[in-house]
């Protein structure tokens, strides 16, 4: 290597990530054009290798052509002329123990996908943007007293154009399109990071700086999310730092032994899915994960990220039985360097990225991870409240008849409901592997599913907490989601799966304009029960509040096939109850069962509350009421 290209190699950048502080890696690290040269730099990070050597199509795969010069850092570089976008190229890693192995580019902006793993050059700074209003908005946003209402999509299998595959530009404009009408404030994105197998639905990433290649080039996911910022949609993307796979052209024992992956061979192998576990506690691992990140949201202003199976990344005994894991250094089960990474995760995107926001997918009790790192917690925005999704779902799976001895499933979440920020995800997770589909796990017969189903709607979006649905569930996809084949849309040429839709469309319409149901999830100021006891009808009744606002939203469910008149609750105050939604109305496939006049207030108590209201319940269903308080006059004005 010419001693003139020194001054090309960021050795800062080296030490930055070799410390454990680097939050763009990538503008050192992979394939980069240098101007000043009129080459590619690549520099790769592999400590442990005996060579390393540049394969692809500019050399004829000649593992000897372009050798790598290792330089401080654990690192090896390389220049390289007459590259041009699009070409393939990969590492080629000979270990100590004399094996060579073609490895695709760890920090590539663009990679091969299924059988094909090359990594390619790409311009990065091909693509426009037009988003720049959005992302004005997006910095001055309060996004936790912001409703958010989150359509999940596989892009895969949404929806095909005929003949083609799906592909992000198109894809994006009818998401655009689709998500403006339904009235969703955000999509979530099942993994785009690179994966080489379909059936992992992305969740075994081995290209993690690289959107997968499957529906176009990074050129056309900048595109996509483009369009939807201009129609005002945020875009949060599923991001999967827990495990990887064990594929050899990916990160799994990278220059010959473990590297990425825990050092401990039995703590490097994840007990139930057969891949790897990072390496949380090496400074290069953090560096490398919090780069990851951080190139999506500066160069392809994405809104947020979603962590996936945080749980799994938190328990040194995640999946294993005693005997089978090394404690901490306290003796304890908290993984303390994934808990470190997951701080300087949440610090790093949310101080960097104005607006950006970061979830957790975390399934157990784990306390404070949505508690800012220094009172204590890892610093995420929201997690999904997984306990109110398996409860609601089983109960909803139940005989109505068996639902007055389970109460408590429809209550339970409210005992915890401000102890972190949460998101009601009905997620794809509960729709696949013999699970059902959202529709079919309704219990009843047909015409009982939709109005089940219509009812839960109702209350998870009254319920405090953001929501989050499913692609198809909206409309009644009666099948479990297939990964392999798009959604059923002809189901919407029968009246009651377009009225499921149209309910769907309503409620997230309803949810943006009224305060009541997002101005306060944090707290009880926000939320005030008006009859919680009533197990042996199975219904419930709250008031969803924001006085500062003058918003006051009354939401009353049943979940048994009989129709209640004279259903009594408590009111705080004085003053009337006008219906302004039920998911009973006939233009949504219900009986029309409705409350036609306004209702007032009678002074008689109920329960602990001073005042109350009789009204007629439709059998299963969730009904809304627009609750105006009488303004008590002055003592003055009575004079």
């Amino acid at each position: 290597m010419q001693e003139s290209w020194n001054a090309f190699i960021p050795q800062a950048d080296i030490y930055l990530f070799n410390i454990g502080e680097a939050q763009k890696a990538w503008l050192c690290f992979g394939c980069n054009w240098i101007p000043q040269l009129n080459m590619h730099r690549f520099i790769v990070w592999a400590p442990n290798a005996a060579a390393v050597t540049l394969v692809g199509d500019f050399n004829g795969w000649d593992r000897r052509a372009t050798p790598l010069e290792k330089i401080e850092g654990g690192c090896w570089v390389t220049f390289v002329p007459g590259l041009k976008h699009g070409d393939k190229y990969k590492y080629c890693i000979t270990g100590q123990n004399g094996r060579s192995v073609l490895k695709a580019d760890p920090f590539g902006d663009w990679n091969e996908n299924g059988s094909q793993t090359a990594s390619l050059v790409c311009d990065m700074s091909r693509g426009e943007w037009h988003d720049q209003e959005y992302m004005q908005k997006r910095a001055q946003r309060d996004f936790m007293h912001a409703p958010m209402s989150i359509y999940e999509v596989h892009i895969g299998s949404w929806k095909d154009r005929p003949g083609f595959r799906p592909a992000y530009r198109e894809v994006g404009e009818e998401l655009a399109k689709y998500c403006k009408e339904m009235g969703y404030t955000h999509i979530e994105l099942m993994p785009i990071t690179e994966y080489p197998y379909d059936g992992s639905w992305g969740y075994q990433v081995t290209g993690y700086y690289a959107p997968t290649s499957r529906y176009g080039d990074p050129e056309d996911f900048k595109y996509m999310i483009d369009t939807l910022h201009r129609a005002d949609i945020g875009v949060i993307m599923d991001w999967v730092p827990a495990h990887f796979p064990k594929d050899e052209h990916g990160l799994a024992r990278f220059d010959g032994g473990p590297q990425f992956e825990c050092k401990e061979e039995r703590m490097a192998n994840h007990p139930d899915w057969g891949t790897l576990i990072f390496d949380y506690a090496s400074n290069q691992v953090q560096s490398f994960l919090v780069s990851s990140a951080c190139k999506f949201f500066e160069e392809y202003h994405v809104d947020g990220i979603r962590v996936d199976a945080v749980s799994s990344m938190l328990y040194l005994d995640y999946g294993r039985r005693n005997g089978e894991w090394t404690p901490n250094k306290d003796g304890g089960n908290i993984n303390l360097g994934a808990v470190d990474f997951l701080r300087k995760l949440n610090a790093t995107i949310l101080t960097r990225y104005a607006g950006a926001i970061t979830i957790a997918e975390e399934s157990t009790a784990f306390p404070l991870i949505t508690a800012p790192p220094a009172s204590g917690g890892l610093g995420f925005c929201f997690k999904w409240d997984m306990g109110f999704m398996h409860d609601t779902l089983d109960y909803m799976g139940m005989d109505p008849y068996f639902r007055s001895n389970n109460h408590n499933k429809l209550t339970f979440s409210m005992m915890y409901a401000f102890s972190e920020n949460y998101v009601l995800a009905y997620s794809h997770d509960e729709v696949v592997h013999g699970k059902k589909s959202m529709l079919d796990k309704m219990a009843g017969d047909y015409e009982q599913k939709f109005r089940s189903l219509r009812a839960l709607y109702g209350y998870q979006f009254a319920h405090p907490g953001k929501k989050l649905t499913f692609m198809g569930s909206e409309f009644g996809q009666v099948i479990e989601w297939n990964e392999k084949q798009q959604l059923d849309w002809m189901l919407l040429d029968y009246p009651v799966h377009d009225g499921l839709r149209a309910y769907c469309r309503e409620l997230n319409k309803l949810y943006q304009k009224t305060p009541a149901l997002y101005m306060n999830d944090r707290g009880w100021d926000g939320f005030q029960w008006l009859n919680v006891n009533d197990a042996d009808r199975s219904s419930i009744a709250f008031l969803r509040k924001d006085p500062a606002d003058d918003s006051y939203l009354v939401c009353v469910c049943n979940f048994t096939p009989v129709q209640y008149d004279n259903f009594v609750i408590g009111l705080p105050a004085p003053g009337t109850l006008k219906e302004i939604l039920s998911s009973d109305e006939e233009r949504f496939g219900g009986k029309g069962v409705c409350n036609r006049a306004a209702i007032r207030s009678s002074k008689e108590g109920f329960w602990e509350l001073p005042c109350s209201a009789k009204l007629t319940l439709p059998a299963m269903s969730t009904v809304y009421f627009r609750y105006h308080i009488t303004k008590q006059r002055s003592k003055k004005a009575d004079i």
